[in-house]
Parts: structure tokens; C-alpha cells; sequence
């Protein structure tokens, strides 16, 4: 049963992740990848968080962490425009894509980590 709700979150995952990108639609920098994987940071790191203290069952974990964040994010996208950015005569774009995505997923998972970790002790 753990792979069918890893499968299901899976596609709830990617489907989000392409509403997201057609939301946003085709433009110079990408905005929708960075805007998922920063926001996939940060709630990978608040479901993770809640893990440690041991509130919610082993199963959802694994579908929420595997299943959805797997496919909500995405390093493959994210490699490809870093390329594209490039090949396309954009390195300072791409340099910036590249520290913006890192820097900030990064900061939202620690932002993530910190912000549950005060809610959790309290509860």
C-alpha cells in the first residue's frame, strides 16, 4: 500500500508542478522552477521537521516526502535552464538562477526546519 499513496502523491506532485509552470507561463528567467523548488524546500523541511517529533504515521511521511516533493521538484529542470541560460548568451542570468535557487531553497528549508520546530515544542 506504500507505493500506491507514493505513486498517488507522486501525481498530485507533478500535476501541482505543472499548473504552477503553466501558470507562469514561458518567460526570460525561470520563475516558475525556482518558485517550486524554494517552496518544495521549505515544505519538505516542515513535513521533515514533524517527522522528527514523531507526528504523523511513517507511510504519509514517505508519500508527502517521496511521492509529492519528489514530483513537485525538480533538479533536472532546473539543471536544463541553467544550460539553456547559458547557451543562450545569459551566464550572468544563469549565475543568478543558480544562487538564487540554492541560496533560497536552502534558506526556506532552514526557515521551514526553524518555524516548525517552535510550533511542534509548543504543542
Amino acid at each position: 500500500m506504500r507505493y500506491v499513496w507514493i505513486a498517488v502523491a507522486g501525481a498530485i506532485g507533478a500535476l501541482t508542478r505543472d499548473a504552477i509552470g503553466r501558470a507562469v507561463g514561458v518567460v526570460r528567467f525561470p520563475w516558475a522552477t525556482l518558485a517550486i523548488n524554494i517552496s518544495g524546500s521549505f515544505g519538505l523541511a516542515v513535513l521533515l521537521t514533524v517527522v522528527m517529533h514523531r507526528r504523523v504515521p511513517a507511510h504519509f511521511a514517505a508519500a508527502v516526502s517521496i511521492g509529492f516533493f519528489g514530483a513537485y521538484t525538480t533538479f533536472s529542470t532546473f539543471a536544463w535552464e541553467t544550460f539553456d541560460l547559458s547557451r543562450t548568451n545569459r551566464q550572468p542570468l544563469a549565475v543568478t538562477y543558480v544562487v538564487v535557487s540554492i541560496v533560497g531553497a536552502i534558506a526556506a528549508a532552514w526557515l521551514g526546519h526553524i518555524g516548525t520546530r517552535a510550533i511542534v515544542a509548543k504543542g
